[in-house]
C-alpha cells in the first residue's frame, strides 16, 4: 500500500522537523533567520500525528476486521502481541534516550534534557503508564505509543464485545468522540480522547470496499463535518481528510498503486523507528553546538538540517537490526492477519 507509506513517510518527517523547532538553543537560533518556516512547524507540524492515528485505525480494521466482523476469538493474545510488537523496540529506544540525555547534559544546560530515570518512572514508561501516571517523559513523542496502545486495545475488545455489530460499536465510540470526548483537553492522555480519529481510518477501510454503497464514504464526510461544525478543530479536519483520502483509493485501487516512489516506501518503513530515536539526536546537537560556539542563526538552521538527515540515518539502521527482528518475531500468525 504505497500511500500509506507515503502519508506515514510526510507525517513522521514533520514530526520530527516540529521537535527540531520546539526544543534547545538550536530552535532558538534557527528562529532568528527562518521565523515563518520555525514558527509553522512549531505550531502545526505536530498536527501529523493526526495522519498516524487514522492510518492506525485503517490497518486495524484491515487486520482485525477486514470485512467489519471480528476475525479473531480471544482478544488478550492479540493485545499482548501487540505490547511486544510496540515495547521491545521502545524500550531499545528509551535505553539510547536515557544515554543521549546523560551525553547531552555534559555539555549543555537546558530544561529539555529529561532528569536521570527513577525505578517508579522506568516501571511507568515500561507499562505504557507515564502519561496516565503523570510520571515526567524520558523521550519526546513517546506519549503517542500509549496511545496506539491503548487504541489498538480499546479497538480490539469492541469489536470483539460486539461480535456481528463490533464495527458498530467502535464507529459508535467515535463519534462520540467526535462530538464530546475530544474536546476535552483533561482526557488527552486516553484513547477516548483520540478514537475519533482512529475510527474515521476504520470507517475508510470500510467504505472502501466496493462491495459496499459508495454511500458510506459521503456518510463518513457527514459525520466528520458535522463534528467540524459543532466544533472546528484542525486535527479533526485532518483526520477525516486522510481517511476520506484512504477511503477513496481503496474505492479506486489507487491505493495499491500510488504514490510508487520508492523514498516514500523507505520513509515510511522506518517512520515508527524515526519517531523513537530522533529526540536523543536532537539533544546531542543540541549540546554541540552550544560547546563549540556554533550558535548564529545560519549555523543553526545548517545543524538542525544535519540533524534531521542524522536521525533518518539512525532510524534506518534501528529499524534494520531493532525493530525488523522484533517485527518478525511477533509477527501475526495468518489466521490473524
Amino acid at each position: 500500500m504505497p500511500l500509506v507509506d507515503a502519508l506515514k513517510a510526510v507525517a513522521s518527517q514533520l514530526i520530527v522537523l516540529h521537535h527540531l523547532s520546539a526544543y534547545g538553543p538550536l530552535a532558538a537560533a534557527a528562529r532568528e533567520a527562518l521565523p515563518g518556516t520555525m514558527g509553522w512547524l512549531y505550531d502545526y507540524a505536530r498536527i501529523a500525528v493526526q495522519v498516524f492515528l487514522a492510518v492506525a485505525g485503517f490497518l486495524a480494521a484491515r487486520g482485525l476486521a477486514a470485512d467489519g466482523r471480528a476475525a479473531f476469538g480471544n482478544p488478550l493474545p492479540l493485545i499482548w502481541r501487540r505490547y511486544l510488537r510496540l515495547a521491545l523496540p521502545y524500550f531499545a529506544a528509551l535505553a539510547l534516550a536515557i544515554a543521549g540525555a546523560a551525553l547531552a547534559e555534559v555539555w549543555l544546560d537546558d530544561e529539555a534534557i529529561p532528569a536521570p530515570p527513577h525505578l517508579v518512572q522506568l516501571v511507568a514508561h515500561a507499562l505504557l503508564l507515564h502519561s496516565l501516571l503523570d510520571v515526567d517523559a524520558l523521550s519526546a513523542g513517546i506519549w503517542y505509543i500509549a496511545i496506539d496502545f491503548q487504541l489498538f486495545a480499546l479497538a480490539t475488545l469492541l469489536l470483539w464485545a460486539g461480535r456481528g455489530a463490533g464495527a458498530a460499536l467502535l464507529l459508535a465510540a467515535g463519534t462520540a468522540s467526535l462530538f464530546w470526548w475530544n474536546r476535552d483537553a483533561d482526557l488527552d492522555n486516553w484513547a477516548i480522547y483520540f478514537v475519533g480519529s482512529y475510527a474515521l481510518g476504520a470507517a475508510a477501510w470500510w467504505a472502501g470496499d466496493n462491495r459496499r454503497p459508495a454511500g458510506w464514504i459521503t456518510l463518513i464526510a457527514a459525520v466528520g463535518l458535522a463534528a467540524l461544525a459543532f466544533d472546528f478543530r484542525t486535527r479533526i479536519a485532518v483526520a477525516l481528510s486522510v481517511a476520506l483520502l484512504l477511503a477513496l483509493s481503496r474505492r479506486s485501487g489507487l491505493l495499491e498503486r500510488w504514490p510508487n516512489w520508492r523514498p516514500f516506501a523507505f520513509l515510511g518503513r522506518i517512520s515508527y523507528a524515526l519517531f523513537l530515536i530522533h529526540f536523543p539526536l536532537v539533544l546531542l546537537a543540541n549540546a554541540v553546538f552550544v560547546h563549540f560556539g556554533w550558535l548564529t542563526p545560519a549555523a543553526a538552521v545548517f545543524g538542525i538540517v544535519a540533524t534531521w538527515a542524522a536521525s533518518i540515518a539512525v532510524a534506518a539502521a534501528f529499524d534494520r537490526f531493532v525493530e525488523e527482528p522484533a517485527g518478525q518475531l511477533f509477527a501475526p500468525r495468518k489466521a490473524n492477519a
